[in-house]
């Protein structure tokens, strides 16, 4: 069986020409009325060469603290990690004919599982390799399933409450992470903060800097750090010119292999509802600014089921080379929905960048000097608007917050992941077992709501309680 244009309905459209269904713009190309009085792109617009860079420099200034975090904790090689990540989001954005705009950064979701097997007696990094190998293949036979039984099944297992609370968690769960950069020195994250925040605000709708807001907020830390003489410049100093990255191959005949395997391959499963939520409201933030412009809505959360084949094609080239477990970042999602600009075009250029950090050492040291005061303003901003993403989603599907069912899946999913995150590493000790904090609250919200779907309430139950709320 075949879609409308030859397409495998589960397997397609991997690696197809971008679908041209609206008018896109390049450098000075005529625009409709609309889109000229509108700031902002589309995922498949492409900018003007500089605005290209410039926007994709900022993309890669914001996924860079967190991705590079992630591989000095567990252990990976950085200049890999860096490359791997650029190159899964560029195959990504081409594979999805540049209509899901997101960028794939290393997760913390799986940081303490695989430092557990990189320091087990019988791990090791190529080892936990293949667990993380094991998280691709998930991720791509939860895809398919996606695309052969439909989204709306999907919504069933995932309903809004759900993808809602969870990004909700994923931006709070963050804020102490962001608070605890800031907290190196106040006075700098502070004006970087204040600084961030008048740029979006009062720049918007100016252009090109309109829609760098976080590029010139760093800015303004960076030069105050400057002159309270906060930048280390030793890293660049120390750094090479061309460095050539560490790159390893899974140890598939390790006696561990099946054990790394059934510690790191769970977890893929608990941060599906992480990538929907993302998804989600990517997509919900796309159709705004199509309507803005007077154009047809996208609907990017149709392509769930591609977004998640996607992410598991993204963690076995991050595997196969020995970078870190990956997933879309809610930081550029953030980056996003504040610059509106969905540009795939510049999500892909961002991953030219960070593919060339791997081999460049002095570019990305002098990435490195950025102080992380700096960082933790702009983290306070990044990991906010991440949190408010996951409110705006659930008030756009107009969830029914009288309703005890939803109030009962949001609040346990939000109390789970937020408190947990207070927790070493953010993961909730049970006997033996760290349980990710958001994985978990993910995987208890839809246990819950599975529950309500096996034994539905009788609408005349929930009338007098909705009636009493009401009064």
């Amino acid at each position: 069986m075949r879609a409308p244009g030859g397409e495998s309905p589960i397997l397609g459209p991997l690696f197809v020409r971008p679908n041209r269904s609206y008018p896109t713009h390049s450098g000075k190309e005529a625009l409709s009325v609309s889109a000229r009085t509108v700031p902002g792109y589309l995922p498949q617009d492409v900018p003007s060469p500089g605005a290209l860079v410039s926007l994709g420099f900022q993309h890669v200034l914001t996924m860079f603290p967190a991705t590079v975090l992630v591989a000095i904790l567990t252990k990976f090689d950085i200049g890999v990690t860096l490359f791997a990540s650029g190159l899964a989001t560029v195959v990504a954005l081409l594979g999805s004919g540049m209509r899901i705009p997101l960028y794939y950064g290393s997760s913390f979701s799986y940081i303490a599982a695989v430092v557990g097997v990189v320091g087990a007696e019988w791990g090791g990094t190529q080892v936990a390799q293949v667990g993380i190998v094991a998280t691709a293949a998930v991720s791509i036979i939860a895809g398919l399933l996606i695309r052969l039984v439909g989204k709306e099944a999907l919504d069933k297992v995932l309903p809004p409450i759900v993808t809602g609370s969870v990004a909700v968690v994923i931006g709070i769960a963050l804020a102490k992470a962001a608070l605890d950069m800031a907290a190196g020195d106040w006075l700098i994250s502070l004006i970087t903060l204040v600084a961030t925040i008048l740029f979006s605000v009062y720049l918007r709708g100016l252009g090109l800097l309109g829609m760098l807001p976080v590029l010139l907020g760093a800015v303004v830390g960076y030069l105050v750090s400057l002159g309270l003489g906060k930048v280390d410049f030793a890293p660049v100093h120390q750094a090479s010119w061309l460095r050539w990255p560490a790159f390893s191959l899974p140890a598939f005949s390790s006696p561990g292999a099946w054990k790394a395997v059934l510690a790191i391959a769970p977890i893929a499963v608990a941060t599906i509802p992480e990538s929907t939520a993302h998804l989600y409201q990517i997509s919900l933030y796309v159709d705004r600014l199509a309507e803005e412009m007077g154009r047809p809505p996208l609907k990017i959360s149709r392509l769930i089921g591609l977004n998640l084949i996607l992410d598991g094609i993204g963690d076995a080239i991050n595997r196969l080379l020995g970078g870190c477990a990956g997933t879309n970042y809610g930081e550029n999602n953030s980056l996003m929905a504040i610059t509106r600009n969905y540009s795939a075009p510049v999500l892909i250029c961002a991953g030219v960048i960070a593919m060339a950090l791997g081999f460049v050492g002095k570019l990305a040291a002098v990435i490195q000097t950025l102080p992380t005061p700096v960082t933790g303003g702009l983290a306070i901003y990044l990991f906010g608007v991440i949190g408010l993403q996951g409110v705006a989603l659930i008030q756009s599907e107009k969830v029914d917050l009288f309703d005890p069912r939803q109030l009962a899946i949001g609040a346990v999913i939000m109390v789970i992941g937020i408190g947990g995150a207070a927790f070493p590493g953010g993961n909730i000790p049970l006997g033996s077992l760290q349980l990710p904090s958001i994985a978990t609250a993910a995987v208890v919200g839809i246990l819950l709501n599975a529950i309500f779907l096996i034994f539905p309430v009788r609408e005349a139950a929930r009338k007098p309680a909705r009636a009493t709320a009401s009064e």
